[in-house]
């Protein structure tokens, strides 16, 4: 009876410390994507005082991303070695240091190094990219859904918080803004994140939904390509794969259509009409939007799959494009809810399902250098999007070129993932336990 009992608490402690890792992961977003989204709302600002053309002034959003991206491999490798707690405590350092650095800023490459390169590597390190690459590791059944809800603080951080600090950049100006926001996500999230650790296997428990005891070895009844799930995959196997880099180009394509219109938009819609207090709550709306679209799409990739609600999120984003294009006519609150919903409660739950494709193909001890490897090509399309964006601005005046050129990067992103078919190599639980029923009436 007492190894039964110790048997129930192994497998029920996963479920309640898993929920707490997630509510960590929570509030780590909340602040670690609120930092970086920030610099749409301090952007027109930082262009009015020193009169830097827009395509410079977000190069330094893009030159961020740029470097974050180069250091995801080495990001996804200490992953492997040190664990989520080193890399998301490095994180809330770097992020704390930009935004207080920033606040001395007089020359662009200033610009570059703090807002740029410190805020954008030390969110890279607290936020989609490392959350991802552990929190897979707490749940089967509810992979998905765990995600998006720990991914959705993105939404109750933007709404809360954006339009607080975009009240202390019109009061106080943003270089308070950025002390503020700098000692808030330091005080917060440095202790906070003591509590993390990278799988249930640290605390002596099993993943929730793997009904498997210790040493069994059976396979999983979700696997569909069972030479495919024995394989172990190291970096170098996986780029050998076609599967590999149609993710890829489903990644790039995904971080160029988010980032362009989340850095681009605040200073857009100004320009067509929007009052700037108007354009930051569109901004905060959107993530706040993204929270139940996130929530709900993630837990239907549980039950349908990951290429499904992929295919949504481009869409919305191909929606919200469209959206953005019909306002160069003139302010319109129908046009501005229409843009905000398909970006918020379609395309951001993009984020929900990034994690679980990756390790449902390349799952293994080498899965955070895999996801390090895609992340550094997800997080080159984000640094794409606002640098092309602003040039073509630039060099024509108008966005539209830049919009249309991301409706159609939304369809290559479908038809890639299409061709990655993560469900090919496992079934997410829906399905999975759909053919179990099917097999037991047959």
């Amino acid at each position: 009876m007492q190894n039964s009992g110790r048997v129930t608490l192994a497998t029920r402690l996963p479920f309640f410390y898993g929920w707490v890792i997630v509510a960590i992961a929570f509030v780590t977003v909340a602040l670690g994507v609120t930092a970086r989204t920030a610099f749409s709302l301090m952007f027109p600002p930082i262009v009015d005082e020193f009169g830097w053309d827009r395509g410079l002034a977000a190069g330094a959003f893009s030159f961020g991303f740029f470097v974050s991206a180069l250091l995801s491999p080495v990001v996804g490798r200490v992953m492997d070695r040190r664990g989520p707690r080193f890399v998301i405590e490095i994180g809330v350092l770097l992020t704390t240091a930009g935004l207080v650095a920033a606040t001395l800023i007089e020359t662009p490459w200033q610009l570059y190094a703090t807002l740029g390169v410190l805020v954008g590597g030390g969110a890279n390190c607290m936020t989609f990219t490392a959350q991802s690459q552990y929190l897979p590791n707490w749940f089967i059944r509810r992979r998905a859904l765990a995600i998006s809800i720990a991914f959705s603080g993105a939404g109750f951080g933007a709404i809360l918080i954006l339009p607080w600090i975009q009240e202390i950049i019109l009061s106080s100006g943003w270089r308070t803004s950025c002390w503020t926001l700098g000692l808030v996500i330091l005080i917060v999230l440095l202790p906070l994140n003591l509590l993390v650790r990278k799988r249930p296997e640290d605390i002596g428990a099993e993943p929730d939904g793997d009904g498997r005891r210790a040493g069994e070895t059976s396979r999983p009844s979700n696997v569909v390509d069972a030479a495919w799930v024995a394989t172990e995959w190291t970096t170098m196997r996986a780029v050998r794969t076609a599967r590999f880099w149609w993710i890829a180009i489903a990644y790039f394509c995904g971080g160029f259509v988010w980032y362009a219109v989340q850095v681009h938009q605040t200073k857009y819609l100004i320009e067509v009409g929007f009052s700037p207090m108007q354009a930051a709550w569109a901004l905060g709306l959107v993530a706040m939007v993204g929270v139940p679209g996130q929530i709900l799409l993630g837990a239907l990739s549980d039950r349908l799959g990951r290429e499904l609600v992929w295919s949504i999120t481009s869409i919305g984003f191909a929606i919200c494009y469209v959206a953005l294009l019909a306002l160069a006519a003139g302010p319109s609150q129908p046009l501005l809810y229409v843009m905000v919903l398909s970006q918020g409660v379609l395309g951001y739950a993009m984020t929900s399902v990034m994690g679980p494709i990756v390790v449902e193909i390349f799952e293994g001890p080498h899965f955070g250098s895999i996801f390090g490897l895609l992340s550094m090509i997800l997080i080159g399309g984000g640094a794409a999007g606002p640098l092309v964006a602003g040039v073509v601005h630039d060099q024509t005046g108008s966005y539209s070129g830049a919009f249309i050129f991301s409706i159609a990067l939304c369809a290559v992103s479908i038809f890639a993932m299409w061709r990655a078919s993560p469900g090919k190599v496992r079934m997410v639980a829906g399905r999975a336990r759909a053919r179990a029923l099917a097999a037991a009436k047959a």
